[in-house]
């Protein structure tokens, strides 16, 4: 039997106080594809993402299965179930330098040469090799999105959750930082769930799309 090595929900269904956000929802996202959810506000976007992630409010119960890599991740902490994520905020850390936030998503147990290379070759990736030591606050909006994604690309997951990480740039730049995203995520073979309001990037994304109802 093959085991599946992307994104997995089976029968994932939602609700708070005895009412469904959406209808079971059950979809196989595969390596190096995205896949995007869409749906109104309140439907359960962001919601299914936490649930995915580990984070879910104990208000809402969660009933269905969720795989990752062939693993069976649904009551695991979410420090264990691989799985990144980018939201419409960075939530850089204001208090460290742009190479310390890199820093805090790379994995255990890498001696300082290791963290230092794989810190260079992200900050020369995103176009920023001088700005290592700089405040956060300094970077412009589209030069913190690329180095919150590369964060989270650095922590090594095994599937890049996106929530709504592009609604808050300009067209010009929602379009540049999208296609890095993408393109990163494919060179890792990342599955990739997408949720999104705006077709265009449904449309980007040339994946799948799913429209959550109730």
């Amino acid at each position: 039997m093959t085991v599946p090595e992307g994104l997995t929900l089976n029968q994932v269904s939602l609700s708070i106080g005895g009412n469904s956000l959406f209808a079971p929802l059950s979809l196989y996202v595969p390596p190096g594809q995205v896949t995007t959810i869409m749906g109104a506000s309140g439907s359960g976007k962001s919601t299914l993402l936490s649930a995915i992630c580990g984070t879910l409010d104990p208000a809402f119960t969660l009933k269905g299965a969720i795989g990752l890599k062939g693993r069976d991740i649904t009551g695991l902490p979410p420090h264990t179930r691989r799985a990144g994520i980018l939201f419409q905020d960075d939530l850089l850390f204001p208090h460290l330098s742009v190479a310390d936030n890199l820093a805090f998503g790379l994995p255990v147990g890498l001696d300082r040469r290791e963290r230092q290379d794989r810190i260079r070759a992200a900050l020369v990736d995103a176009g920023l090799e001088d700005f290592g030591a700089r405040n956060p606050a300094t970077l412009s909006g589209g030069q913190r999105a690329r180095i919150a994604c590369l964060r989270a690309l650095l922590a090594d997951p095994d599937a890049l959750l996106l929530d709504e990480p592009f609604s808050k740039l300009d067209s010009q730049l929602r379009d540049r930082f999208r296609q890095f995203v993408f393109d990163h995520a494919s060179a890792q073979k990342l599955p990739v769930l997408l949720v999104t309001h705006d077709p265009e990037d449904a449309e980007k994304a040339k994946g799948t799309t799913i429209h959550l109802t109730l």
